[in-house]
């Protein structure tokens, strides 16, 4: 086989600047990619789809059903990455649930949602295709055995105008997975390799992406930097695919290098919500190969996370679907709200990031009473005090002397609130007047949780088109034979992706990426 000319610590150092020389003509030095001639397939399909979450399984299933052979690559042990522990929220625009409790919505009024909080960056025409195709997107998922908590009024997602995020009956990315797996591994055509290792594409003479250079038996190491850079585990394979690649490989919030590189502001040791495996590795083979980069310094860090839990934990749920959103945050030096708790993740993330800067202590604390809870998350409530990460207080003047809160500012912040909600009208913004008059219970018993950011999803990656094709900074044209779907793809959030949307992106694109292949 064809020694790579560019070792991969090499590609880290450089990111996405393969792509950039390649426009002024120094193609050669990120020739890395194997050719066709000089290496030996050791199996053959028509699709090969490279990573298991929600836009690896519905490109895999959508390409399958189409008469395709196909192999799924996952270098991790477990199926799903991000998307199984994903907490099942789906938004849906003009969802039947909507039009159940008379809720207007519509794809105008979700792009525009979108573009605000993605600070108006955003490739539009992806935000399109999302909008005419999530009730696709939504009913595929049923189709492969994915069950929602249906007829209930839909979550209130932060910067969302109108509530239309649907929920997995087990408030987990897990609820489609699972069916999902079980549904593609039925397929007569479709196969999926657990501890397989994507590591290069192979490309024919032309520049076509034919297949991929892999290692079977591959065993992940998260005590290592980056994309495993020393692990030499595995069996090197090489795989061709007839049709074509789809990239779905997920994004690169546990990328100590990579993240640190194109944000120098978050430290090393971070926590994330992302399982180990989120790297930049299959994407910065991509961008090798002349992928166009997009967007990818920007990181969002997900506002409603907890200090006192590892990784994505309960404490989001908790907060996002409970705490945050009919109960208030607080700065825990001074008792005061600082912000709109239902606003875009960014902007709630940057609010708390001030206060942390000057305080890396001070936590800001959330709270409510039982009232504050949707319905749908209250059966994670024990669990959350059962863990530690929510506490129950007979009073507020427990709850401040344990979270060390000036007792009588915080009191007055509640009671501030709560005659906001009265009124419908609220000091930072919030859309209270659609509580009905719900305020936080001063009988108690009161229920609180820390929250400090961190991060969650990585909003830039490789360009697509609408089709799913990845476009070449070479030609800007699709470079034949590769497509992407999900979080390794940029652009269709902008600077910040509202709550939800994940698997209404990589479910569609996905859909999308095996239909077209």
């Amino acid at each position: 086989m064809k020694k790579e000319a560019l070792s991969r610590r090499d590609a880290l150092k450089f990111g996405a600047l393969g792509a950039g020389l390649a426009v002024f003509g120094a193609s050669n030095a990120f020739a890395a990619a194997p050719l066709e001639k000089d290496v030996k397939f050791d199996e053959e399909y028509d699709v090969i789809v490279i990573g298991t979450g929600f836009a690896g399984l519905a490109a895999a299933a959508k390409a399958a059903q189409r008469g395709n052979t196909v192999l799924i690559v996952e270098k991790m042990g477990r199926i799903g990455g991000n998307s199984a522990i994903n907490g099942g929220a789906f938004a849906v625009p003009n969802n039947p649930d909507q039009k159940k409790h008379g809720i207007e919505d519509s794809a105008e009024r979700f792009i525009a949602d979108s573009l605000k909080a993605g600070l108006g960056i955003n490739h539009v025409e992806l935000l399109e295709v999302i909008a005419a195709r999530a009730i696709d997107a939504f009913e595929f998922s049923r189709e492969c055995g994915a069950e929602y908590k249906l007829g209930d009024k839909p979550s209130w997602f932060g910067g969302h105008s109108v509530p239309r995020t649907l929920v997995t009956s087990d408030m987990t990315g897990a609820g489609i997975i699972k069916p999902m797996t079980e549904f593609v591994e039925k397929l007569p055509r479709c196969k999926i390799y657990r501890r397989t290792k994507f590591d290069d594409f192979v490309l024919d003479a032309g520049g076509r992406v034919v297949g991929i250079m892999a290692r079977t038996n591959y065993r992940f190491d998260s005590k290592l930097f980056s994309d495993d850079l020393e692990n030499t585990t595995g069996e090197k394979k090489v795989y061709k695919a007839k049709k074509g690649v789809v990239l779905a490989s997920g994004g690169f919030s546990a990328d100590r290098i990579y993240r640190k590189l194109q944000n120098p502001q978050i430290p090393d040791n971070s926590d994330t919500t992302n399982h180990a495996g989120a790297t930049a590795g299959a994407m910065l083979k991509a961008f090798q190969i002349g992928a166009f980069p997009v967007q990818v310094d920007w990181i969002q860090e997900g506002p409603w996370a907890s200090p006192d839990e590892r990784g994505f934990g309960v404490g989001p749920q908790l907060n996002q679907q409970g705490l945050f959103k009919y109960g208030i945050v607080v700065d825990v030096r001074n008792g005061k709200r600082f912000m709109n708790e239902l606003a875009d993740r960014k902007t709630r993330a940057d609010a708390q990031y001030k206060i942390l800067k000057e305080a890396p202590e001070a936590f800001p604390v959330a709270l409510g009473t039982y009232n504050t809870f949707d319905k749908q998350i209250l059966p994670l409530v024990e669990k959350g005090l059962a863990t530690g990460v929510m506490k129950k207080y007979n009073t507020l003047d427990e709850l401040a002397a344990d979270r060390k809160i000036p007792v009588a500012a915080l009191k007055e912040s509640v009671a501030k609130f709560n005659e906001g909600v009265k009124k419908g009208v609220d000091e930072f913004g919030k859309p209270v007047a659609s509580f009905n008059g719900e305020c936080i219970d001063m009988k108690g018993p009161f229920y609180s949780t820390r929250t400090a950011p961190k991060p969650h999803h990585t909003m830039g990656g490789v360009k697509i088109n609408t089709k799913a094709q990845v476009i070449s900074a070479l030609t800007n044209k699709p470079i034949p034979g590769l497509f992407a779907a999900g979080e390794v793809t940029g652009g269709t959030h902008g600077a910040s992706r509202l709550g939800s949307c994940a698997v209404t992106d990589c479910l569609t694109f996905g859909m999308i990426a095996g239909e077209n292949i």
